[in-house]
């Protein structure tokens, strides 16, 4: 028999990338793009590039670059921005990134992205405003988050609107 190796309760991987390692798993957000980069091995190590305009991610515009660590475990959500386009990216440890659609009349409403990038791996994740989105780090050591936005921050008037992480508005929970 073909499957008499088969044990009961076992269930067959579905299909998570190409050919090319790029995700299928998931219809992206409306807005959300993720460019994943290459590391460069040189004789004296290794380099990525973080951001480039002819990516064309976005429209370019850079007005703040700032850094986030996270410790083993921890977690920052939830959080978004009325105006204010973030530019996630990874560099260094693992880290899991959560968005969620809540834009009523847009045509990914409701739906949620996950991903998993680091210095391994790395990746930019844009997060279009008014995206709801979290961030976890899911490895055994510090991970760092650089965030590289559209608009600085202004001491005065944040742009920055938070939910607790178990709130029942969004339907994920990192637990």
């Amino acid at each position: 028999m073909e499957h008499d190796w088969l044990l009961e309760g076992a269930v067959k991987d579905e299909r998570s990338v190409n050919a090319g390692w790029e995700n299928v798993t998931q219809e992206l957000i409306d807005g959300v793009k993720v460019r994943e980069v290459r590391n460069v091995p040189t004789g004296y190590g290794h380099l990525f590039e973080l951001f480039r305009a002819d990516w064309q991610l976005d429209d370019g515009r850079i007005e703040q670059v700032f850094q986030s660590t996270l410790a083993p475990g921890r977690i920052s959500a939830w959080h978004a921005h009325q105006k204010t386009l973030d530019r996630l990216f990874v560099n260094g440890g693992m880290i899991q990134i959560v968005l969620y659609d809540a834009r009523k009349g847009s045509p990914t409403h409701g739906t949620i992205n996950e991903f998993r990038y680091g210095e391994l791996r790395p990746a930019m994740v844009t997060v279009p405003p008014k995206v709801w989105h979290g961030i976890r780090n899911v490895g055994n050591s510090p991970s760092s988050i650089i965030n590289i936005v559209d608009r600085a921050y202004i001491y005065d008037d944040p742009d920055h609107w938070r939910l607790p992480r178990d709130s029942p508005e969004i339907p994920y929970r990192f637990d």
